[in-house]
């Protein structure tokens, strides 16, 4: 019997056409992209209205997914979600913090160029994402991209010039597809199922989360004033190396009496591949401010650990064991 699989179209760049203005967001990939996979597996298609280029995604978006795909993950076998590139990785991580207890695949894709562009990578990435449904034990939230196929945590877009769109330089690839020889180099992690029954998480899509980039200079002195005003309930600080950051007093204080009245600062690393941990005296100031070290969290999964924080009224506490349960830390 063929399995069937859901399939979600947000919009993006892999179902565009070109108008006066650019390219925008069209219809015309739906049903006929996923002909060529039909004689293995049946699509139900679900096409938003509007569609969006994924660089307009809001919370309200996230939510209105998460509720869809509530409902549809236990009547498919697998659920394959089209999405514009430029917000594909944050709204992979938010999926794979928010659908919970997952027994089968949740695989997004999208393409650098439209599907029917000369040259496009649209079809190859299609060709990807469907052949993870053939995998028996995946069963998580994955990004399904020029041939590989990598877990939504810790991924990140890595070009808009190239193919090579995505990458996810902590954890590496699940797998490797090749035309005409199937799965290469599988990795396939053990299920984060806690066994109990699937479930989604609820997004309070008025979640205030902020981010600020420390660079050297007049940076961190920018920060204290703002974090001495702002209403958002939790904040991304993007530092230096292993979490290290300056230890002027107007900033430490300012991060310290924000975290004092219960809000939530995320350290993460600026590298590519860095770690924010009690590494350097340097950032000893900052932790006892009580910052939380993110280890390994890139930028799109701190935002969704942080929107899913302040959704869920994560404590501190709350927030570093589900940085342990992810092995972030």
């Amino acid at each position: 019997m063929k399995k069937r699989i859901f399939v979600l179209y947000t919009g993006g760049t892999i179902g565009m056409c070109q108008s006066a203005e650019g390219l925008r967001p069209d219809t015309a990939l739906v049903g006929r992209a996923l002909k060529p996979f039909s004689d293995g597996l049946d699509f139900d298609w679900h096409v938003c209205s509007p569609l969006i280029d994924s660089s307009a995604v809001t919370l309200a978006d996230w939510q209105q997914w998460l509720d869809l795909l509530a409902d549809k993950i236990p009547q498919y076998d697998g659920i394959l979600v089209l999405h514009g590139t430029d917000t594909l990785a944050y709204t992979a991580n938010i999926l794979a913090l928010g659908l919970q207890n997952l027994d089968k695949p949740v695989v997004l894709t999208g393409a650098q160029w439209p599907f029917d562009s000369e040259g496009s990578d649209a079809p190859f990435n299609l060709a990807t994402a469907v052949a993870a449904f053939e995998l028996p034990d995946l069963r998580e939230v994955a990004v399904a991209f020029n041939g590989k196929l990598f877990a939504a945590v810790g991924s990140s877009k890595i070009s808009t010039e190239t193919s090579e769109g995505f990458g996810n330089p902590h954890f590496g690839i699940l797998g490797e597809w090749v035309e005409r020889q199937g799965w290469q180099n599988l990795d396939i992690r053990p299920s984060e199922n806690c066994g109990g029954g699937f479930f989604a998480r609820s997004l309070d899509s008025s979640a205030k989360v902020w981010c600020h980039t420390l660079t050297p200079g007049f940076s961190s002195h920018i920060l204290a004033f703002q974090l001495a005003k702002t209403d958002a309930q939790a904040v991304i600080l993007q530092s230096y190396g292993h979490g290290n950051a300056p230890a002027e007093e107007d900033f430490i204080g300012a991060v310290s009496a924000f975290t004092g009245h219960g809000g939530l600062v995320l350290n993460i690393s600026q590298v590519q591949q860095g770690c924010a941990a009690a590494v350097y005296a340097q950032g000893d100031a900052l932790r006892r401010a009580g910052v939380v070290n993110g280890g390994k969290a890139n930028l799109e999964t701190a935002l969704a650990l942080l929107t899913w924080a302040v959704s869920l009224k994560w404590s501190k506490a709350r927030l570093e064991e589900e940085l342990q349960f992810l092995k972030l830390v």
